[in-house]
């Protein structure tokens, strides 16, 4: 009995923590909120306990503060993490393409394609988090690619800070988007030609662009 208690508390838990992590964290209108324990476990569908829990979990990852007496507040992401997050970007994606350009994997760019695909049908702000989201699985396929397990759980484990600056950047800068689908495009046509030089450039480019969007906001 102890233990399917226990199994379901670890369910609830977990589902708390991906619902916050994937849909409040991300949401820019609540960067810097307070929480609410209650309206959250009503609107997940468990009690406070797990929520509390997946909130200590938060906290321990820096993305959210627990205040005393106030609750947990929404971290919003620092000028300075943001740059350490695209300086990390730049680090793994230049060596994850530079790893996968001997090997000409046609179904890796058949994969990219699809996802620029998807994300070219995805335009508006009420598409943002998807589109964002598609964003991230663009650049994690490329670093997946590259065979290296341990560094693509270290990339993964920026998954959130990055949604959640993508989708910041979006709402930064009017065209945001397209402008994103364009930088896409530079960085698969310089894997598919086997440019190294090329896709180094254009991921570069890239995070760059996308860095001086998000400290212009």
């Amino acid at each position: 009995m102890g233990e399917i208690m226990t199994s379901e508390r670890t369910s609830g838990r977990e589902k708390a923590y991906a619902f916050l992590k994937e849909n409040v964290l991300t949401d820019p209108d609540r960067q810097g909120e307070f929480l609410s324990e209650q309206e959250l476990a009503d609107r997940i569908g468990v009690s406070r306990t797990p929520i509390r829990e997946a909130l200590l979990l938060l906290a321990a990852e820096d993305l959210v503060r627990l205040v005393p007496k106030r609750g947990a507040q929404i971290v919003p992401l620092s000028g300075r993490e943001i740059t350490e997050v695209m300086e990390l970007r730049g680090i793994v994606e230049r060596y994850a393409a530079e790893q996968v350009i001997p090997f000409g994997d046609r179904d890796l760019m058949s994969r990219l394609t699809e996802l620029l695909e998807r994300q070219s049908a995805l335009s508006g702000p009420e598409h943002a988090k998807e589109f964002i989201a598609v964003d991230h699985l663009f650049h994690a396929t490329i670093v997946a690619a590259a065979g290296n397990s341990l560094l693509n759980r270290h990339y993964d484990g920026l998954r959130s800070r990055q949604i959640r600056a993508g989708v910041v950047a979006l709402y930064n800068q009017q065209g945001r988007q397209n402008a994103v689908l364009t930088e896409h495009r530079a960085i698969l046509a310089a894997i598919a030609a086997g440019d190294r030089r090329a896709a180094r450039l254009a991921i570069d480019s890239h995070l760059e662009t996308t860095l001086k969007v998000l400290l212009a906001g």
